[in-house]
């Protein structure tokens, strides 16, 4: 039968006013529409000559069009003397000036804001990035993040660097920005002559909190002799760096009020440094806006607006929020890469058409790989212009098989551009893997982007029919001219001796709630499903041990997520043991050798295998001639939600 798709919001009410999100607000004498802010977001957008690119541009032309009040350009070099790093935006010479210019015209056609951010690394720079192999910074200094030791800086090398940020400061103001901010967190180079966790100096640079302030105080004396008294300047600061020795809240009210004193008109919010980055950027295992109270310490200190940060990805939870009075500001970064239009859709209403970011971190993977930013959710993210729906000159009759990710965006799209299109899903819902990803604990940011999936797909007008299994011989009878396969994947067995007794169970049965194991376990595999798998068990009581053949788990998740995970396995006491092979499985366990040949036994009262996918080849691809065939999805390479969405954006361009 088909299916009829409930549309339902992932938000609290779709009725919102939010009558302070978009109130006015002004930053010194900047007037600014509202209090969304599109915060420094890295993108690696830029040439090897640090020159502004036509994507730069139409990056943040599109989230100027989508409504955010304030948008900031991040990370802009100010020194190449002592920093080699490509990659990064630069203002360090007048030649950048029109490039960045080209940025705020059209950002400014758009009735928005723009700033942009100042900094330099110090410290935190690979031995490559740094002239002669050698980072500078505050003090001498190890940073464990890039294995490197920093130098200090001279007096005459803090002179030149405070005439540096501030003769970018006055470019800045030259190529039309309406601000700048000086990036002073984060662990960065103004950071670390804040912070008494790296500034060791006993000169007038050090030694007190107000003498760890001097090289900050320098540059905005420098750069408001240079920009003149009313041109607004930012500071962005870490409220908790979360390092032992580090700057805490209550340093950082301090630093805000001298900062307000010395004549700066925004303080924006975030946290941590290099050694603890983690934290800056927190995957969906993190509560949404876990850190706000530091936005709010500072607000309570300070008389100037205040930008909060972290984990605010709704438009219902930033209204909450400056309805608390947590901030004056909200900056919605990554939410802001998923969907560009989130400010507009927020003010007509339309909640539900709110593409969500799942905080899955693909797109502070992608920067930190030195490749341009990407977004699981929005392939459009650094290709504004390259996905266009145009309508079909010639409609085509289109079956998509499988509900999954790939095939719900693949039918939706096709559909959108007035194809006839029907997708076929075997089991009584939609979602495929989704469903499958949101069931360990602390996923549930998977559920909402189900929801804007199945709501996007009804409203496309394709035909869904769900419980229902297709075969080669039921397609042919349904005569399409173009079938999509996004069947998805399927459990690896592996070749094990005892794998067919009957305490063998699997992750995606346990997950999905089909299976009950005894208080001790065993989960075979310590990749993403393994290790998520056995948070699930533990979360239920279970005693649980890890076997990975590899000497390192969870080497196909993103970094941030596992660091996080790994903290509660140690509080849960869940056992992991690497570098361990599993030779059988017997009844009260295994028999494993690790990479010494040691044999290990293991008892458990189940075992769990998650050993990885591999693709659904239930449909053949070559079943009949002249046919459109396109293969999709897991079933094409089991992967993840990123290449799933695309290549369902992507097949949809080319029918």
């Amino acid at each position: 039968m088909v299916y009829s798709l409930t549309i339902f919001c992932w938000m609290d009410s779709i009725k919102m006013s939010f009558s302070n999100l978009f109130k006015s607000i002004s930053i010194g004498r900047l007037s600014i529409k509202n209090r969304i802010v599109f915060p420094p977001m890295g993108t690696r957008f830029a040439d090897v000559s640090g020159q502004v690119t036509q994507r730069h541009i139409d990056h943040y032309k599109a989230r100027a069009k989508g409504g955010a009040g304030l948008l900031i350009v991040p990370w802009v070099l100010v020194d190449t003397q002592m920093e080699k790093k490509t990659g990064r935006l630069r203002l360090d010479s007048d030649e950048y000036i029109r490039g960045l210019n080209e940025i705020v015209e059209a950002v400014h056609s758009h009735d928005a804001k723009i700033a942009i951010q100042l900094s330099q690394g110090g410290r935190a720079i690979s031995a490559s990035e740094a002239l002669n192999g050698i980072p500078v910074s505050s003090s001498v200094s190890y940073c464990q993040p890039y294995n490197t030791t920093a130098r200090a800086l001279t007096l005459s090398e803090i002179d030149h660097l405070v005439e540096a940020f501030a003769m970018a400061s006055y470019r800045a103001k030259i190529a039309g920005f309406d601000a700048v901010e000086y990036h002073a967190a984060s662990g960065y180079l103004i950071s670390q002559f804040l912070s008494p966790y790296v500034n060791k100096r006993t000169d007038k640079y050090g030694g007190n909190a107000e003498k760890r302030l001097t090289f900050l105080y320098e540059i905005i004396e420098r750069t408001r002799e240079k920009v003149g008294p009313d041109y607004p300047l930012m500071v962005r600061i870490s409220g908790d760096e979360f390092v032992d020795g580090g700057l805490t809240l209550d340093d950082n009210k301090y630093i805000a009020q001298r900062l307000e004193a010395a004549g700066v008109n925004c303080i924006d919010v975030t946290m941590g440094i290099v050694e603890s980055y983690h934290k800056a950027m927190p995957p969906m295992s993190v509560p949404r806006a876990a850190y706000i109270h530091l936005a709010k310490g500072i607000k309570e200190s300070v008389s100037i607006p205040v930008i909060g940060v972290v984990r605010i990805n709704n438009p219902t939870l930033a209204e909450r929020l400056l309805e608390e009075e947590n901030a004056d500001m909200i900056a919605m970064g990554r939410a802001l890469l998923a969907d560009p239009e989130l400010p507009n859709k927020a003010k007509r209403g339309a909640l539900d058409d709110i593409n969500p970011c799942i905080y899955c971190n693909r797109c502070e993977m992608a920067t930190s790989d030195n490749v341009h930013v990407r977004c699981s959710v929005n392939p459009n993210l650094g290709n504004e212009n390259k996905y266009p729906l145009e309508p079909t000159r010639k409609p085509k009759r289109i079956i998509v098989v499988g509900g999954g990710p790939a095939g719900m965006v693949a039918a939706t799209q096709t559909a959108l551009k007035g194809n006839d299109v029907t997708l076929f899903e075997k089991k009584g819902k939609l979602g495929g893997q989704l469903v499958l990803a949101a069931s360990p604990p602390y996923k549930d940011e998977i559920y909402p982007l189900i929801d804007y999936l199945e709501t996007q797909l009804c409203k496309s007008g394709a035909k869904v029919i769900l419980d229902q299994e297709v075969t080669n011989q039921s397609l042919l009878e349904l005569q399409p001219e173009v079938v999509i396969i996004s069947t998805g994947a399927q459990q690896i067995v592996p070749r094990i001796d005892g794998i067919d007794k009957q305490n063998v169970v699997y992750a995606w049965d346990v997950l999905r709630g089909n299976v009950e194991t005894g208080n001790k376990v065993i989960v075979i595999g310590g990749g993403m499903v393994g290790l998520e798998t056995a948070e699930y068990l533990a979360e239920n009581g279970c005693q649980v041990q890890i076997i990975e053949m590899l000497p390192e788990v969870g080497k196909d998740m993103e970094p941030f997520s596992k660091i996080f995970l790994i903290e509660r396995f140690q509080e849960m006491g869940v056992k992991i043991s690497t570098s361990c092979m599993v030779n059988k499985i017997n009844d009260n366990g295994v028999e494993a050798t690790d990479n010494k040949w040691r044999k290990h036994l293991y008892e458990a009262e189940n075992v769990v295998i998650a050993v990885g996918s591999r693709v659904d080849n239930s449909i053949n691809t070559s079943f009949s001639k002249g046919i459109e065939v396109h293969t999709i999805g897991d079933c094409k390479m089991p992967r993840k939600i990123l290449e799933a969405i695309h290549e369902g954006t992507l097949v949809a361009q080319r029918i």
